[in-house]
């Protein structure tokens, strides 16, 4: 046997498949928290750098023409913090320095609007900082007065750090108790499962296989279908056992006769000499006949109600299997006196999807039914017809019929009802000629003839 192929289970498998994505959408959540994270840092430590700078701005004057500045104490103290960030600032008229850090890295004064501050990165003194400015224009001042201030980055570094490792600390938090919270949860969430698995489980070991629905309680939605099907499946091999039983019972019973007959007539011809050994052989011949025939039918009757996936269909040509089966029987025709006939325009097509096999059995056990019970010098006529609804084949004889209300019984396994005197048959003949028609999605049925037996087989037409 081939080594079973491992797949994980399936508790492992739904862990993965929760766990996957929750992984992923924490994984999103994380950059999308670092970007709101660094603007949010930003915007709220330019707010108080932008006050810092409209405080120094505002002290800018005009007096006797010249400008003064007086920086006031509150304007620094805003940008005191933890890390003790290093605070530069510069205001110079046009190109000539007021106060200040003369080589904090001045803008082009023809970038700024007046009056409206803005915020830059910059290197100055080997570290990153951030630069705050806005451009003044004082009366009788002709050239424009840049304010500026700036401070490095240490606490805004810590800052964003503090709020990342926060961030990441309740993602793994969430993400840890979620798979803790997940596996009893799963467990709980397959315990319908389990419950069908023991079940299924139960019947392993009994002495006589039980094909009874399962017995698994109330089912989820999602397993519903599955047990829905298993205990149609059960059912099926339910019907598929009593099938066989019950043919192999039959067919037991129906092969004791002639299998006694033979053991009596052998022994017989063993102990008899000159004409009881003859008439003992002549009996012996005929069991053997009549068994070889059961056996032949049985066989066919096997071969109708095969399960399992039919052969694709194929086209079959009514009118030349009637024609094989016809030459096929013409000598018993003929030893029995019978006239065979096809009737049916020529003309016309007779073609209908099927199996050619089943086809030709069941005109096969029609055509033997109509010569073996039929009256010497009687006639067995095969009909064709087609219209634009069905194609029908009928086989018709003018023998002794079937009375009206034994028909039915007539499709039964090992079912005779033939008058006292008539030839023995196995009583298998309609049966296979039933259960063939129904795997070709065709109807049998008894037709009306005013003498002897007609049995038609409808295909019916698929519609436009």
């Amino acid at each position: 046997m081939p080594a079973e192929t491992r797949t994980p289970a399936l508790r492992t498998r739904l862990l993965v498949a929760v766990l996957g994505p929750l992984l992923a959408a924490a994984i999103l959540i994380g950059v999308v928290g670092a970007t709101l994270i660094a603007d949010v840092v930003r915007r709220t430590n330019d707010r108080v750098l932008g006050g810092a700078l409209g405080a120094i701005a505002e002290t800018v004057q005009v007096e006797r023409g010249e400008v003064t500045l007086d920086l006031p104490s509150a304007a620094f103290g805003m940008l005191e913090n933890t890390e003790r960030d290093n605070v530069y600032y510069r205001v110079a008229v046009g190109p000539d320095l007021l106060t200040g850090y003369a080589d904090l890295p001045a803008p082009d004064p023809a970038t700024l609007d007046i009056d409206v501050p803005r915020y830059r990165f910059a290197y100055y003194r080997g570290q990153q900082i951030r630069i705050a400015e806005v451009r003044r224009s004082l009366p009788r001042i002709d050239k424009p007065v840049i304010v500026q201030i700036a401070e490095t980055l240490d606490n805004r570094g810590a800052l964003t750090r503090r709020l990342m490792l926060a961030l990441l600390i309740g993602e793994c938090v969430l993400v840890g108790a979620a798979a803790l919270l997940i596996r009893p949860a799963l467990g709980w969430s397959l315990r319908p499962l389990a419950r069908l698995r023991g079940a299924v489980e139960a019947r392993d070991g009994r002495a006589r296989p039980d094909f009874s629905p399962l017995d698994t309680g109330p089912l989820p939605s999602e397993l519903r279908p599955l047990a829905g099907a298993f205990d149609r499946l059960l059912a099926q091999l339910d019907t598929a056992t009593v099938g066989v039983r019950r043919f192999t019972a039959d067919a037991s019973h129906q092969m004791r006769t002639p299998l006694s007959v033979l053991k009596v007539q052998v022994a017989l011809a063993r102990r008899g000499s000159g004409p009881e050994r003859s008439v003992a052989l002549d009996e012996i011949a005929d069991a053997v006949v009549r068994l070889e025939r059961l056996v032949t039918q049985l066989l066919a009757l096997a071969r109708a109600e095969e399960a399992g996936v039919s052969a694709p269909l194929e086209a079959v040509d009514l009118r030349e299997v009637a024609a094989a089966v016809i030459t096929r029987q013409i000598n018993r025709a003929i030893e029995a006196g019978i006239d065979l006939t096809i009737e049916g325009d020529p003309e016309v097509s007779h073609v209908v999807p099927g199996h050619r096999t089943l086809i030709f059995e069941i005109v096969s056990n029609l055509i033997d039914n109509g010569i073996r019970y039929n009256r010497r010098g009687g006639t067995v006529s095969v009909r064709l017809q087609t219209t634009p609804l069905e194609t029908t084949i009928a086989v018709v004889d003018d023998g002794p019929g079937i009375p009206i209300d034994q028909r039915e019984m007539a499709f039964d396994r090992f079912v005779r009802l033939g008058a006292p005197g008539s030839p023995e048959g196995s009583g298998l003949g309609l049966a296979i000629v039933r259960s063939a028609a129904t795997r070709l999605n065709a109807t049998v049925a008894f037709g009306e003839v005013a003498s002897g037996t007609s049995v038609i087989l409808r295909f019916f037409h698929a519609s436009e």
